[in-house]
């Protein structure tokens, strides 16, 4: 766009702002003179408001307003009209006021275009007087050495630019490798912690039914041991006075019975019949003894067991 177009397009743009400026201004004015006209005038008052007066023969006669009232009417006028008079007045000195100054901000614009235009004229003037005092050679010369210079600026910027590209390319990609390396570092480290948890939860399951197996061992030895060591001085001794308590269906029922016992203090001992088994408390010294812990037992409310009676117990491999 040359300078004179410029120019040509901001003096109307500035003269097309002046008047959308000048007229929002005069719509302001008559919006203002509009309300001031619209107010209600003192005619509706009380004061100037007729009243009726009732006669003596009942008829109403309609008054007319007092002098007072009139007055004051016309000076509300009075004032109304000075008003409007003084906003129309305010509103046409700011429309003058903005019109001066927009005629000198063309004026100053126009003044600064011509000087540019002065300057640029006088630019390419001594340009063209000093063109015209060099030889021809020198010309020449100055031109190739001028292309030289472009061409080897235009190489260099695109070595320049490749070489960006090039660093650019080889950052993205050590950011790659390097993503890369720690997604699988810490893929790897997820897997050895996987399999860590794993062997830890595998290996507690062992311990605990290692502990179990022994435990039951250990209980299953207890037990075996005691059953040992009853028979042993029932078969070897002289304690063979037993009380019989109780006949246990299986196994389970003579567990409980046994914990019961046990839990009260007794010695208790089982053997096996073809009928059952046999749960009996002892052995005793003797009969009488024997006969003393029966009573205990009976009287026991809690164990519930009444039946109980004493016998003369030898092993089954002994009869």
């Amino acid at each position: 766009m040359s300078m004179n177009n410029k120019q040509r397009w901001m003096g109307g743009v500035v003269l097309l702002g002046g008047g959308v400026l000048l007229a929002a201004l005069l719509l302001k004015g008559n919006e203002e003179i509009k309300q001031v006209e619209a107010q209600p005038s003192a005619s509706t008052s009380p004061k100037t408001q007729t009243k009726p007066k009732q006669t003596t023969e009942g008829q109403m006669v309609q008054l007319q307003p007092l002098a007072v009232d009139v007055e004051t009417e016309k000076r509300l006028l009075e004032e109304q009209r000075r008003a409007r008079e003084k906003a129309v007045a305010e509103q046409e000195a700011r429309a003058a006021e903005f019109l001066a100054m927009q005629q000198q901000a063309e004026a100053d614009a126009a003044r600064k275009a011509a000087a540019e235009y002065a300057a640029i004229n006088a630019r390419r003037t001594a340009a063209q007087e000093s063109s015209d005092n060099i030889p021809p050679e020198l010309v020449g010369e100055a031109k190739a050495k001028n292309q030289q210079t472009n061409t080897v600026n235009k190489t260099t910027d695109t070595s320049k630019i490749d070489a960006d590209k090039k660093a650019a390319e080889a950052k993205r990609q050590a950011e790659a490798d390097k993503k890369a390396a720690e997604a699988k570092r810490q893929a790897e480290a997820d897997k050895k912690a996987a399999e860590a948890k794993r062997q830890a939860e595998a290996d507690k399951k062992a311990s605990d039914a290692k502990r179990k197996a022994e435990a039951e061992k250990k209980a299953e030895a207890e037990k075996k041991a005691e059953a040992e060591k009853a028979r042993e001085l029932l078969e070897n001794g002289d304690k063979k006075w037993m009380v019989q308590v109780a006949l246990a269906a299986n196994q389970a029922n003579a567990d409980a019975v046994v914990s019961k016992l046990r839990a009260k203090g007794y010695k208790v001992t089982t053997s096996p019949t073809s009928k059952g088994i046999r749960i009996m408390v002892g052995p005793a010294k003797d009969r009488d003894t024997a006969d003393a812990a029966r009573k205990k037992i009976t009287s026991d409310s809690s164990l519930n067991m009444k039946s109980a009676w004493v016998i003369d117990w030898v092993p089954l491999d002994q009869r």
